[in-house]
């Protein structure tokens, strides 16, 4: 570079003064600014690191123009709020580890970077040292044969302090979180290795540990599984003191690191020691620098800033997500929830009010007997069980102008209903949301059974209103009448304002309105059946139907009733399918076949000529039709909300929607 890189420290503390004195040995970097809560501290700061602009708040901090990058360096749980409000301040951004609470908190700040165009990387400074390159290398060339156990190691004794960062429940204490992190980075990295990819998510986490009086774990273990039946042992503690090591075991031998996680503080040498099978002492590999650690860890953010994240064996953006996601699965299998993750306490991730944002791409449609606006996606909850995922993922899908959800009393044996419930009451929206829920599956598709379980999802939504009611299946030996009139005994006590019917018949649902307006009641005002780019060959679940055939399509078309169908992108088909890949074997059942390998390739030609995503062409073509369509969603990461709301833009002609299913 040819001007170093400005840096500014958000919250001096004692991370933060290693960070500052490795950025004085850097090659790319110095501090330019400094920002605490308080302008004495600040100024502490500034004077023993000669920083010349000290600021006694984040904000100012932020609001710095001098300032092109921040090292983020409070504790982990106020990680997600000021790294999103850097982004939005258009600051790259170095986040300790863990980069937040949580997977939910990562992914939100990853996001927000993406979204705001800047560098994100989580400060694992030890990924960034040549010892770690090295180790890759050994590995991935076999040094050790097949790789087979890895173990690793980091945990230390502290002294017991209840209102202390690493004991605290508040402040996200324990040694999952504070270290454990690291042994699960480099279990990743290494099974990464042996399979020739930059690192590896585990395909089985189990764990045990211990949670001491303030309700965090202390020491702990956990085992993990990865592809290739290569085994991981990960331990850590801030209660107990460990031999801090990686040993990565293979068939032809074994390879030691020492002190894997603070190498070399201040340049120097770090060793990485291989036995082989049969030899008498092991080769000691010595990798030498130069430069301070953490300036390392400088110098790569400014290496990488215009790809906005940093390459492997450094932490990119899916691989900080897959570990967190693992330190959640470590942390749910020893039951160690923070109380800021539990239902009700958990705050919008940037701490700020709740509110659509301005400029948002959502765009709306009526539906009979609604008193507001349906935002033509529609978010499914039937598979939120865990609040933090819940808020997160719910939070940015209302900020995007999305008001419009859907769920089931069968879902997540009810859980979903709670999850969303709990969210609708915690952010005080229920008066800006359309909720679609519900009932009567087989075998309970019944009138008495609607009644029933009616009342069941009220009660666990905390409503007395659902905006939208539809029966989940229907029974072809209930007269249809039955349904319609209980149906309109719950609209006249106003616990529903619409209706409708998922997985119905067209002629049960003609024979249905016929039945309302002879006798003079609200009739169904939706239908929602499988409708797709993609054919259903098979039924994803038993008693299910689609309306995607041209009589169905033509009859939605005349009657212009709303469609609001389900697996709108055919679960996955449009990103996923191959005719050799097999592992999904639903996914094979349900879509597999000539004709959609041939919308496949209809949407990739189309996605290439407009520049977007197959998946958003698939789902463009069920919102283009000349019916009204809400189509149901179901991302699980905020990449598939970014991707399924990118489709609303795209405008296909009648003749492209004939093109894509193979009718010209």
């Amino acid at each position: 570079m040819a001007e170093k890189l400005k840096w500014g420290i958000l919250a001096p503390g004692g991370i933060a003064k290693a960070f500052a004195r490795g950025v004085a040995h850097s090659k790319t970097g110095r501090v330019v600014a400094v920002g605490s809560r308080s302008k004495e501290k600040a100024d502490a700061f500034a004077d023993e690191f000669d920083i010349p602009r000290r600021h006694g708040s984040y904000e100012a901090l932020l609001a710095d123009p001098e300032v092109q990058a921040v090292y983020i360096a409070n504790p982990h749980p106020m990680h997600a709020q000021w790294a999103i409000k850097a982004a939005e301040a258009g600051k790259h951004i170095l986040c300790e580890k863990p980069i937040g609470l949580n997977h939910a908190e990562a992914m939100a700040m990853v996001e927000a970077a993406r979204r705001h165009g800047v560098f994100l990387m989580e400060a694992f400074m030890y990924r960034c040292h040549p010892q770690m390159a090295r180790l890759v290398d050994l590995v991935r060339d076999g040094a050790v044969g097949e790789v087979r156990v890895i173990k690793a190691t980091f945990s230390f004794h502290a002294g017991f302090n209840a209102e202390g960062r690493l004991f605290k429940n508040a402040l996200g204490g324990g040694g999952i979180l504070d270290v454990g992190c690291y042994p699960v980075s480099a279990a990743r990295l290494i099974a990464g290795a042996a399979r020739g990819k930059p690192f590896l998510d585990p395909i089985e986490v189990k764990g045990c540990g211990h949670l001491g009086e303030t309700g965090v774990d202390e020491w702990a273990v956990a085992s993990m599984k990865f592809e290739g039946d290569i085994l991981a042992q990960v331990a850590t503690g801030v209660a107990l003191n460990q031999a801090n090591t990686i040993e990565v075991y293979g068939s032809e031998g074994h390879i030691v690191v020492p002190w894997p996680w603070i190498p070399a503080r201040e340049g120097g040498s770090a060793k990485i020691l291989v036995h082989k099978n049969g030899a008498e002492k092991p080769e000691e590999i010595v990798i030498e620098t130069d430069t301070w650690l953490y300036g390392l860890e400088a110098d790569t953010v400014a290496a990488n800033l215009a790809a906005r994240q940093a390459p492997s064996p450094a932490m990119s953006w899916d691989d900080t997500l897959g570990n967190m996601q693992t330190l959640d699965r470590w942390r749910e299998a020893i039951g160690l929830v923070y109380d800021a993750e539990k239902p009700g306490a958990v705050p919008t991730v940037h701490r700020r009010p709740l509110k659509v944002c301005a400029g948002h791409r959502m765009t709306y449609g009526r539906i009979a007997h609604l008193d507001k606006d349906i935002s033509r996606l529609v978010m499914g909850v039937d598979n939120q069980t865990r609040m933090p995922h819940t808020a997160v993922l719910f939070d940015d899908w209302f900020e995007q102008g999305g008001n419009a959800f859907d769920t089931s009393v069968i879902y997540g044996g009810g859980l979903c209903e709670k999850m969303l419930g709990a969210w609708v009451a915690s952010r005080g929206v229920r008066r800006e949301v359309v909720i679609l829920d519900k009932g009567a599956h087989t075998p309970d598709c019944y009138p008495h059974k609607v009644t029933e379980q009616l009342f069941i999802s009220l009660d666990r939504l905390g409503t007395d209103y659902l905006d939208i009611y539809m029966m989940h299946r229907d029974n072809p030996d209930v007269p249809v009448g039955e349904f319609i009139d209980v149906l309109n005994e719950h609209v006249q006590a106003g616990r529903i304002r619409a209706f409708g019917g998922s997985n119905w018949a067209i002629e049960r649902v003609e024979a249905a309105n016929a039945y309302a307006a002879e006798k003079g009641l609200q009739g169904f005002s939706a239908v929602s059946n499988n409708f797709s780019l993609a054919r259903m060959v098979d039924p994803v679940w038993a008693g299910c139907i689609h309306a995607s055939d041209a009589a169905s399509r033509a009859w939605l078309t005349k009657t212009q009733m709303p469609l609001m169908p389900w697996s709108s992108q055919a679960r996955g088909f449009f990103t996923r399918a191959a005719p050799d890949f097999r592992d999904d074997a639903e996914l094979v059942r349900c879509w597999y076949a000539p004709d959609n390998f041939k919308r496949l390739e209809r949407a990739r030609e189309l996605a290439r000529q407009r520049g977007v995503e197959p998946i958003q062409i698939a789902l463009a073509y069920v919102l283009c039709q000349p019916f009204p369509t809400f189509p149901l969603i179901g991302p699980r990461q905020l990449s598939e909300t970014r991707s399924s709301i990118g489709a609303l833009a795209i405008a296909l002609a009648p003749q492209e929607l004939e093109r894509l299913n193979l009718e010209a």
